[in-house]
């Protein structure tokens, strides 16, 4: 106890007391009413305060006010009846399948099913993204579409039970990414196509394979996949290299006769481009670009061209033999696929595309102007006004440019069981050009797009048909309608140095391959515009591409 009353006692330190207590023998002054706290809302005194409506106090927000009418109600941006379903068919091909599901929004797609069944932890997702990035690789090196590899790509994922993937095609770089669920990090995985080479017998086997994937009836496994991918990576190509050479000598020999050649000039076209085609090789052997072999491979065709000039034999028309090496160089297959692109939206992949065709083409006006400028030295006579065109023969041109279509069906490495098709889809071709621009004496750069039209219809149709794709039907049957002759004038005006007909002419050559590319898209189009979907009475229903008025 007296412990306590020591301690009591005893002086605290600032720590035991407060520092708004008071101090100790001081008296603390009483506070007025007048500065009593209040609260921000406390009503003043003086103020009185109507009491509110009962309706008024059991409203809230979202009670529509007394003004609204429910049958003037306004239109909303969603329908009453809600957004649209987007409804997809089995009996339709993949590619169009996949097609819609690309031009629809992300949030509109439907739910997939996976047509293969997945291990029973779940998908690969790994194994899965890699399967479709060797898919699309393939398909891209090949020449195919932006649209059609991201279409691919798409399926394959959605068949192994993989929703949420974003492909993504470029030139040179595609990729994907898959995303889980919302909460999850996605998986991205990407690759770059370093070596393009044209095989279309390659390419319809990769066709065939994702067509299986997305196919319910037929059981592919992950694991079989791999195998036939890699069964289809080890395959040879359909024809061997000197029967590739021989084709290019019948394609430039065809060619100058469609134009105008007799049979000595058949086979000194052909001698000229197999020359042309052999030195190719060899620089492509050694590594050289592109670039250079295009120079190379349009000098022999020019030379010989030049040598027949000088000879000055009777009946021989030295510019068809040019006009035909020409055929045999123009790179029709890059300039389709890249206008296809640009018209479906893909921009960068088309720009690129259409950088590549303007080196070739560069290429190969160094190669035949460095030829023309010393033919031009020499006094060659070679004369601008003399017509490519000769007398109207259309059994033979007919037949030749069925030729020329079959030697640039084996020129691409086509199946065997497409080149009669494609060789006849040739015929067609040039029946309807030379029908509108021979003998209707029509333009010819509309005559070139509507056959171009025809040979894109007729090839959808076809793709449709064997489940495959369209390239190996349409590419080669443009082969008779490319500008040869065009170019070959204009870069004769150009070698001596008449630099405005010289333009003039290039002009219409790069007009005429404009309009080729544009028909065979719109052919393209057509076939899947007015093609009836089963299970789909709305024509309306088609998705657009990815942008319809520029915003």
């Amino acid at each position: 106890m007296a412990e306590a009353e020591e301690d009591d006692r005893k002086p605290q330190s600032d720590e035991a007391r407060s520092a708004f207590a008071p101090v100790g023998g001081v008296e603390a002054p009483g506070v007025s009413e007048d500065e009593h706290p209040t609260s921000e809302f406390t009503v003043p005194q003086g103020l009185r305060i109507q009491p509110a409506p009962v309706d008024e106090q059991e409203s809230s927000a979202f009670t529509p006010p007394e003004t609204y009418d429910a049958a003037r109600v306004a239109v909303t941006f969603t329908p009453p009846e809600g957004v649209p379903i987007v409804r997809l068919t089995k009996d339709v091909p993949w590619q169009d399948r996949m097609r819609t599901m690309l031009r629809t929004p992300v949030a509109d797609r439907p739910a997939p099913e996976a047509t293969q069944r997945p291990e029973e932890e779940g998908p690969a997702v790994p194994r899965v993204l890699d399967l479709t990035l060797r898919i699309g690789e393939l398909l891209l090196a090949g020449g195919e579409g932006a649209e059609d590899v991201e279409a691919a790509m798409f399926a394959v994922c959605r068949s192994y039970g993989l929703d949420r993937c974003e492909p993504t095609v470029t030139f040179t770089l595609i990729s994907i990414s898959y995303q889980p669920s919302l909460v999850d990090d996605p998986v991205t995985a990407s690759r770059t196509v370093r070596r393009r080479g044209t095989d279309y017998t390659r390419l319809g086997a990769v066709f065939r394979l994702v067509h299986d994937i997305s196919d319910e009836s037929v059981d592919v496994t992950l694991e079989e996949a791999y195998r036939r991918l890699a069964a289809i990576r080890r395959n040879r190509h359909p024809y061997p290299g000197w029967a590739l050479t021989a084709a290019a000598g019948l394609l430039s020999g065809s060619a100058s006769v469609l134009v105008g050649g007799n049979t000595a000039v058949f086979f000194a076209a052909a001698i000229g481009a197999m020359l042309g085609d052999r030195f190719a090789w060899l620089l492509a052997g050694r590594g050289m670009p592109e670039f250079y072999q295009f120079v190379v491979a349009a000098m022999p065709p020019a030379a010989v061209g030049v040598a027949m000039s000088l000879w000055e034999l009777p009946g021989v028309r030295a510019s068809a033999v040019i006009t035909g090496g020409l055929f045999a160089l123009i790179p029709g297959r890059a300039l389709v696929a890249g206008v296809q692109d640009g018209l479906t939206g893909y921009y960068i992949t088309a720009a690129a595309r259409l950088l590549e065709v303007a080196y070739l083409v560069v290429g190969i006006v160094c190669g035949v102007l460095m030829v023309l400028y010393l033919g031009v030295i020499l006094d060659a006579g070679l004369n601008p006004e003399t017509t490519v065109q000769g007398p109207n023969r259309p059994v033979i041109q007919i037949l030749v440019a069925m030729s020329l279509s079959l030697a640039f069906a084996i020129l691409l490495q086509q199946e065997r069981s497409t080149v009669l098709l494609v060789t006849l889809n040739g015929g067609v071709a040039w029946v309807i050009f030379g029908a509108i621009a021979h003998a209707g004496r029509y333009s010819p750069v509309a005559a070139t797009a509507l056959a171009a039209g025809l040979v894109g219809l007729f090839g959808q149709l076809l793709s449709r048909y064997r489940f495959a794709s369209a390239l190996p039907f349409v590419t080669a049957a443009i082969g008779p309608l490319l500008p040869g002759s065009a170019t070959y004038f204009g870069l004769l005006e150009i070698a001596r140095n008449d630099l405005n007909a010289g333009l003039a002419s290039l002009s219409k050559a790069a007009a005429l391959a404009l309009a080729i590319a544009i028909g065979v898209n719109l052919g393209s189009e057509m076939a899947r515009l007015f093609i009836k979907v089963p299970g789909q009475e709305d024509p309306t229903g088609r998705r657009a591409a990815k942008r319809t008025r520029g915003f």
